[in-house]
């Protein structure tokens, strides 16, 4: 089933495909960097563990802190 009239021509519908692809790309990424503002906006929260009960030692904390140093993101939202 075709299309009648000015619709039915080859190039029109590749336009409307085209235009249809670009605002859904378009759409996608606005709503990604919408959220990696609202994620970059609010602390992480400190998840507890149950195994937590055992205070850390200077080490462990230093060592800690080096993996998490690591493990932040970039201005660019990348991981270092």
């Amino acid at each position: 089933m075709s299309v009648p009239g000015q619709f039915s021509d080859p190039r029109v519908l590749t336009l409307f495909a085209v235009l249809a692809v670009a605002t859904g790309v378009w759409l996608a990424a606005g709503l990604r960097a919408r959220a990696r503002r609202i994620r970059s906006l609010t602390p992480m929260e400190r998840v507890w563990h149950p195994q937590e009960s055992v205070p850390l030692t200077p080490a462990e904390e230093l060592a800690f802190g080096q993996v998490v140093s690591r493990l932040s993101l970039t201005s660019a939202g990348r991981l270092r």
